[in-house]
């Protein structure tokens, strides 16, 4: 069971026809309607949970964690695709972006709801600055990968919300150009993938 968590009004289907999409709001063409927080499945029944700019906009990150933890079977794993906190992708979001990006800030945003004002800067702050905070209190999530990417591609698409600023056959050149930069994402980067995985094993005190 493959669950996408906040899909919107993506196109998930189009590339995982099996998988379950899901939103808070009863949007077309979605499998099922819950809370991140709340989920409608048993113990140990998912495989994996997708989610794209999602976790920066929930309430309580670490209620949704734990239900994640309930859901998950052994070995399953959190796939989501985050903004980064690059010097580049700070530069962007703090000054051309409709939401805050406050690297000083906790793990919730600044305004709770189902349409969440958001913070783009929380999954920096979770899985890096509060990366040890986050490994004691959720002990079997395991951060098994993390992968900046996309300096380009996002900002001339127009996003979610503008209009595309480049022609779509410009597509394989823009992805050129990023494998040319990818040497430089620590610093460019707009997105980050993160991959946490369910384990059964809880690391001893001293392991932390």
């Amino acid at each position: 069971v493959i669950v996408e968590v906040g899909s919107g009004g993506g196109f998930l289907k189009e590339v995982m026809p099996n998988a379950t999409t899901s939103d808070v709001f009863d949007l077309p063409d979605i499998d099922m309607v819950f809370s991140a927080l709340e989920m409608p499945f048993e113990e140990s029944s998912i495989d994996a949970i997708l989610m794209l700019d999602v976790l920066h906009h929930l309430p309580d990150p670490r209620a949704f964690f734990a239900e994640a933890v309930r859901c998950l079977k052994p070995a399953g794993r959190i796939v989501m695709i985050e903004p980064a906190n690059t010097l580049w992708s700070r530069f962007i979001y703090m000054n051309f972006h409709h939401e805050p990006f406050d690297i000083n800030a906790g793990w919730e945003p600044p305004r709770a709801g189902p349409l969440s004002q958001g913070n783009g800067a929380i999954p920096w702050i979770i899985f890096r600055r509060d990366r040890r905070i986050f490994e004691k209190e959720f002990p079997t999530l395991r951060i098994i990968r993390t992968r900046r990417h996309s300096p380009l591609r996002y900002l001339l698409s127009g996003g979610f919300t503008l209009r595309q600023l480049a022609p779509s056959f410009t597509y394989p050149l823009l992805k050129f150009l990023e494998l040319m930069l990818s040497p430089a994402n620590a610093i460019l980067s707009m997105f980050e993938t993160i991959e946490l995985q369910k384990t059964g094993i809880v690391p001893k005190l001293g392991e932390y």
